[in-house]
């Protein structure tokens, strides 16, 4: 019990009446995790688990491995336990968390003909979470619960890692034209830029303290960098020549800034995930919102065609999305997998929309052809899980970066 409340019953006894008063006191808050089973581990779960995110996000369930790979995540962040305690610890969230039912991931057959290529990454636990095609043809990946950005050459398979500063917790990643990472310090606030060539990474803090996590970014034609700001509600952007930022806030309280791109026109465009609208904004920082058709759409990621169409993935409903920003025309696609199947990372690449369905067993990448309006999908070998954004290399072939698969890969289109 609390000493909260503890006090009233202090107080009660002193006069005499116990009882009257405890019935009047607010029953004791049971402490995080209180209803968690029982178990060797459990003490070290809730006394640990609940320091940096909601206790309650453990009873998503994984499988084993993915709940190995979830612990070697923390360990890599330095969780506070004791290298003794870990086998208990990942022993007890296997057996009290195992994965929950999920849809099956509809496969459809199509004219396209691809193949997925994936890479285990270096580290284990990395947690990439966004992939970066670079104009030399490698692959970079946002090592988020290491604190490094990786390279990696898909032709010769050499893998090479860049660490960042402690509690970075890297998120989103573009390439300069000047061959320069940049990247967002999710957990610190700052915007990052690493020189490939000696390791040297620069940071650039936001000036702003409700922005304490930079998401998504882009570089637009004039080499300026935007970013999305999502549990502070600010969308911003950083002139690289002179450091200056520039802050807007979304008219939609709570909008949660998430996924960003460039149109062909130099106009930055981003979904809000926590309304159902789609917007962009200019120079002088104004922002303009598109409203979706479903008051329930939650639309996670961007991808824009070559002539300026924008499409996205309703993470919450199961959807693609499409919107004309001329006509404010929306339309949307039911995902094959269903509802709970998550549509998450996007690209538009050869002809057609790529996405993945991450809420799928196994996770599926689906193809969209805007033409005849129909799917083909492919499932990733492994799993896949959890695809959180695409990108597209020089070839066309759109990458990809399987968080808790610890791998980044390539769906080569024929």
């Amino acid at each position: 019990m609390s000493s909260r409340s503890l006090l009233p019953l202090v107080a009660a006894a002193l006069l005499g009446s116990v009882f009257s008063a405890a019935a009047q006191a607010p029953p004791p808050r049971q402490p995080p995790g209180a209803n968690f089973p029982e178990g060797a581990g459990k003490e070290m779960v809730t006394g640990v688990c609940g320091g940096c995110h909601d206790i309650n996000r453990l009873q998503a369930g994984y499988t084993p491995e993915g709940w190995r790979t979830v612990t070697r995540m923390m360990r890599n962040f330095g969780a506070p336990v004791p290298d003794s305690e870990w086998e208990a610890v990942t022993a007890y969230l296997i057996k009290s968390f195992p994965e929950k039912p999920r849809p099956a991931a509809v496969i459809i057959p199509g004219p396209v003909e691809a193949t997925i290529r994936e890479f285990d990454l270096p580290t284990p636990g990395s947690r990439p979470h966004d992939p970066m095609a670079a104009r030399d043809g490698a692959i970079w990946w946002s090592g988020q619960l290491a604190n490094k950005l990786g390279r990696l050459d898909p032709k010769t398979d050499q893998f090479k890692e860049y660490p960042v500063n402690p509690m970075s917790a890297p998120h989103g990643l573009v390439e300069a034209k000047d061959g320069n990472v940049w990247f967002t310090g999710n957990f610190r606030g700052f915007i990052g830029k690493l020189d490939p060539k000696t390791g040297e990474v620069t940071e650039y803090k936001i000036p702003d303290p409700k922005a304490k996590d930079p998401h998504t970014l882009v570089i637009d034609h004039d080499g300026i960098v935007w970013f999305t700001v999502q549990n502070g509600n600010i969308v911003g952007r950083l002139d690289p020549k002179t450091g200056q930022f520039k802050l807007a806030t979304p008219p939609t309280e709570k909008a949660r800034p998430y996924g960003m791109a460039v149109d062909s026109k130099n106009r930055v465009w981003f979904v809000e995930f926590g309304a159902p609208k789609i917007a962009t904004i200019d120079n002088d920082m104004r922002i303009t919102e598109y409203q979706l058709l479903d008051p329930g759409a939650r639309p996670r990621r961007i991808a824009i065609t070559p002539d300026d169409k924008i499409y996205y993935t309703d993470f919450a409903r199961g959807y693609l999305g499409f919107l004309d920003p001329v006509t404010s025309q929306v339309k949307e696609w039911a995902s094959p997998s269903g509802p709970k199947s998550f549509p998450y990372g996007i690209a538009a690449t050869k002809g057609g929309i790529w996405y993945a369905e991450s809420g799928a067993k196994p996770n599926a990448i689906v193809r969209f052809d805007p033409k005849t309006e129909k799917f083909q999908s492919w499932p990733i070998p492994g799993g896949g899980d959890i695809v959180r954004n695409m990108d597209v290399n020089r070839d066309g072939n759109p990458i990809l970066a399987n968080s808790l698969a610890n791998q980044v890969g390539v769906v080569e289109v024929k």
